[in-house]
């Protein structure tokens, strides 16, 4: 297994260099002289607090991210090997548990947005660190009972619903009211979100392979993501200050969502105008397709790398380190948001068109993983030929895993200025729902056929392309875009 901690290492020093390049490129910035008058010296000073307000904000948040984040991804490494090798769930049953928690997250879409929006951000944020703290809780119960296991994928589809639309809901609204959102600062914030990200989830996959080692039971990350989500939501107790969609705003947060309306930010549309608007229905697609592609990839490089891994050697495929492939898989992703960084922070590319870019190079990984043999036992007892396919395998998903980390903060980026605050939850809980149902069909119809990644990735290889083409249409027709 050094061939996987000599990845991770060839990753990581990449990661190092982007950010080194990262930190001499802002200090570049930062050391060229501005000349000022006084008035521009006093404007500045005026508004001093401000700024040192929302970057505590800012930072508040980030700490809350990271936490949250963490509590995610410690479970993703084991989640699978936890239920077919502690609990002894068969396969078809362990692709059920996940089905159900997409149908679950399809579901609370239609209500977790709405909520969120009028009883409060910071109030669903909280709640969320209640119920996946449930749902891991009822996940590592001793016993593995089905009926508990399926509740805790029910509250888990739920929190996932909730993480991925509130919390940046409450983010860019907090931006906003704070006057944060101006020119690149919503990019940097995201693309600080998506590193940070990165950060924790490398640190998650060795720490959670850690606690397995030191437990001798993949039951421990789970325990310890509740340590981090009570911890969250403290901090979010704390620090949060409260936002609320269009039914509940106060005057500061209309005040806002005025203004950005004014400066071309969408934020006067109604939730009709918005989910009817050709740029929003083109970044729905897309984010359904490539976030589903992504779930998928999820649930199937742990059977597809264990198969890749069973042909290339005697030994068994359930001693992989999964911990230290998924620390891989988050430095690639680290690498590509890095980069992210550097690219828009020099503005080479428009973000409508790296989001396209992105799509593009997925629907070609996809292509590539799809046509893969299926690795067979050699009869020589030779391994060249199969080793060779994990590891192109491997890199496959590295090259997915940074498009996903320049996906996020672009993608962030985009729907920050496309949609208006005052119904941001709504809407972005209500582009989770298709997410959900792609997942769960795709799901259904392979869960009963064995080896079945090879035509998953076949799939998401061609909606990928479709939705290719309907970004290239919005690039290409949809003036001023981002």
């Amino acid at each position: 297994m050094e061939i996987y901690q000599m990845n991770l290492a060839g990753l990581l020093a990449l990661c190092a260099a982007l950010f080194v390049a990262q930190r001499n490129s802002s200090t570049s910035a930062e050391s060229k002289p501005e000349e000022k008058d006084e008035k521009s010296k006093a404007a500045a000073a005026a508004t001093s607090q401000a700024r040192e307000a929302a970057k505590a904000s800012q930072r508040a948040f980030l700490i809350v991210y990271a936490l949250v984040m963490g509590a995610d991804w410690l479970q993703g490494p084991f989640l699978y090997s936890l239920y077919t090798d502690e609990h002894k769930v068969a396969p078809s049953t362990v692709s059920t548990l996940f089905t159900t928690g997409f149908v679950s997250g399809a579901v609370s879409g239609t209500f977790v947005g709405s909520l969120a929006d009028s009883r409060g951000r910071k109030a669903v944020c909280m709640l969320f660190c209640l119920l996946y703290s449930g749902s891991c809780l009822l996940t590592i119960l001793p016993g593995g009972s089905l009926p508990l296991l399926f509740l805790g994928r029910v509250l888990g589809g739920v929190s996932t619903s909730i993480l991925f639309s509130v919390f940046e809901t409450w983010m860019v609204a907090d931006a906003n009211w704070r006057g944060a959102a101006a020119g690149g600062d919503l990019s940097r914030v995201f693309g600080l979100m998506s590193t940070t990200n990165s950060v924790v989830a490398i640190a998650s996959g060795v720490l959670s392979e850690w606690l397995v080692d030191a437990a001798g039971t993949r039951k421990a990350p789970f325990a310890a993501s509740v340590v981090l989500l009570l911890t969250a939501l403290w901090v979010i107790m704390v620090n949060f200050r409260e936002n609320y969609g269009e039914a509940a705003a106060s005057p500061a947060d209309k005040d806002a969502d005025a203004s950005k309306s004014a400066s071309g930010g969408g934020g006067g549309k109604t939730l009709k105008d918005v989910l009817t608007d050709p740029q929003i229905l083109s970044l729905g697609l897309a984010g359904t397709i490539f976030e589903g592609s992504m779930y998928l990839f999820v649930f199937y490089w742990t059977p597809a790398l264990k198969s890749a891994a069973a042909a290339a050697s005697a030994s068994s495929a359930a001693d992989l380190p999964y911990g230290i492939i998924f620390a891989s898989f988050m430095a690639a992703v680290l690498a590509a948001s890095l980069a992210f960084n550097l690219v828009m922070g020099r503005g080479l590319v428009r973000y409508s068109s790296l989001l396209l870019g992105l799509m593009v190079a997925s629907h070609l990984v996809f292509f590539v993983l799809a046509r893969e043999p299926q690795p067979k036992q050699p009869e020589d007892g030779g391994s060249g030929s199969s080793g060779s396919t994990e590891q192109r395998t491997f890199w496959l998903f590295c090259a997915f895993e940074a498009c996903v980390g320049a996906y996020w903060p672009c993608m962030g980026y985009l729907k920050g200025r496309l949609v208006g605050d005052a119904v941001r939850g709504r809407v972005y809980g209500l582009m989770r729902i298709p997410l959900n149902l792609f997942v769960v069909a795709a799901l259904l119809v392979s869960s009963s056929s064995s080896g079945a990644h090879g035509a998953v990735f076949k799939v998401c290889s061609s909606l990928l392309l479709g939705a290719s083409g309907a970004l290239m249409a919005m690039v290409l027709n949809q003036e001023g875009l981002p």
